[in-house]
């Protein structure tokens, strides 16, 4: 039934989460064809969706939201519409009060009892939000429970984002994806609705655990890379030679391909899902925790390099250039930048920052200025983030005191 419906784009898909996934996610299935219907518990951002504006920062987004909105594609919502499908999308951080750093699936949980309420038989739920092993089962369980429907009398499935910040609706639209379910029909249901989607890339169908340890290891292998590069820029601090030198002479060699370090690792992917195996497996994911542990040492490392170097004259002003985790966007989940901010801020410094991608007067209590008032305002600078911005003016900034943690002055 459902696979008719998809052939003839007659398919409804309600979006749980319009954030930085779900959004993309429902511009690019009503760009599809299909009618999706955008949900998020936060009425200012259903408002604001409402009026024709996106609130995040993400390339070429504004312009597809404002023609599917106008075709009536994608409809926000802050009343959960009965749909044939269901993507979940909602974040799950973890619980930063607990000794060891555990998911906290209290969204994803929240999310699965909402869409319980209103489940019918031969409906899909799709869990997009990145997470532990097993958790599609235990959002199987919830459905099952709340709504009363045998398990196989609805659809289950695990397919995760893998886009990059930046890139997002482009690689949703190109990258391959992963579909896993218990039910071999969930798999076919969920490869074709996705197939009408995609435009170049694959679905790959699998399991629904091994679909989330595939999104958890594809993050953690790059977070582990990251880690061999921060900890060498650290080991060459200790000597008193150029990291970023050293690096690209290693690379010349055809068989090694060192990424550059930078002030750690930030963002809601790569800073958390290795710890969703870490929780898992404590006893055997040794490499992967101590990745962790260096890049999450990182931010404090500069810290201390830079009081250091300011040598503790707490007169000074130090302006932080760029607080996103990654360049050109405005997402501050787990910067490590902010970070940074904050441990010299708590060293007694006076703390400015600029970040072009964030419209707002503070972030955090920190002041912001545009790049020409910070040149001028800071005694100090640190390049934290290679924002396209900063690199168009980085001849001005070599003329600065300025610390360099990503390697993009001469």
């Amino acid at each position: 039934m459902l696979l008719e419906k998809i052939k003839k784009k007659e398919l409804t898909i309600t979006i749980l989460g319009m954030g930085y996934i779900g959004l993309p996610t429902g511009v690019a299935f009503a760009r599809a064809g299909f009618t999706v219907y955008g949900f998020d518990v936060d009425r200012d951002v259903i408002s604001t969706l409402k009026k024709g504006k996106i609130h995040i920062v993400e390339p070429d987004l504004q312009e597809a939201y404002e023609e599917v909105l106008k075709s009536g594609k994608l409809l926000p919502t802050d009343k959960l519409e009965k749909s044939d499908v269901y993507i979940i999308a909602v974040p799950t951080p973890f619980k930063h009060s607990e000794d060891q750093k555990i998911a906290d699936l209290k969204y994803v949980e929240s999310a699965s009892k909402m869409v319980g309420e209103i489940l019918e038989e031969n409906n899909l739920v799709i869990l997009e939000s990145t997470v532990p092993p097993m958790t599609t089962r235990l959002m199987t369980d919830i459905l099952e429970k709340i709504s009363g429907i045998s398990r196989e009398k609805f659809m289950s499935v695990h397919c995760p984002e893998r886009v990059l910040p930046g890139r997002i609706l482009y690689e949703l639209e190109h990258n391959d994806r992963i579909i896993g379910a218990e039910r071999y029909e969930a798999t076919e249901v969920a490869k074709a609705m996705y197939g009408a989607m995609v435009k170049k890339g694959k679905c790959f169908a699998t399991d629904d655990i091994t679909a989330e340890m595939c999104k958890l290891v594809e993050n953690t292998f790059r977070d582990v890379n990251i880690a061999f590069a921060n900890e060498l820029s650290m080991i060459c601090d200790s000597l008193n030679i150029n990291v970023f030198e050293l690096i690209k002479l290693a690379n010349k060699h055809p068989r090694v391909n060192i990424l550059t370090p930078g002030v750690g690792v930030g963002g809601h992917c790569l800073a958390v899902d290795p710890w969703f195996i870490v929780e898992k497996f404590p006893k055997e994911a040794t490499i992967i925790r101590e990745a962790r542990l260096i890049n999450d040492f990182k931010p404090r490392f500069v810290a201390n390099k830079i009081d250091k170097v300011l040598e503790g004259n707490k007169k000074m002003i130090v302006g932080i250039l760029g607080l996103a985790y990654k360049p050109d966007i405005d997402d501050l989940r787990e910067s490590p930048a902010m970070e940074i901010a904050e441990i010299l801020r708590d060293k007694g410094y006076k703390i400015i920052a600029c970040e072009p991608n964030i419209n707002a007067n503070k972030i955090n209590d920190f002041e912001l200025y545009s790049l020409e008032e910070i040149i001028k305002k800071a005694d100090y600078l640190i390049l934290a983030q290679g924002h396209t911005e900063f690199k168009n003016k980085i001849v001005k900034l070599s003329e600065k005191n300025i610390y360099d943690c990503i390697g993009l002055l001469k």
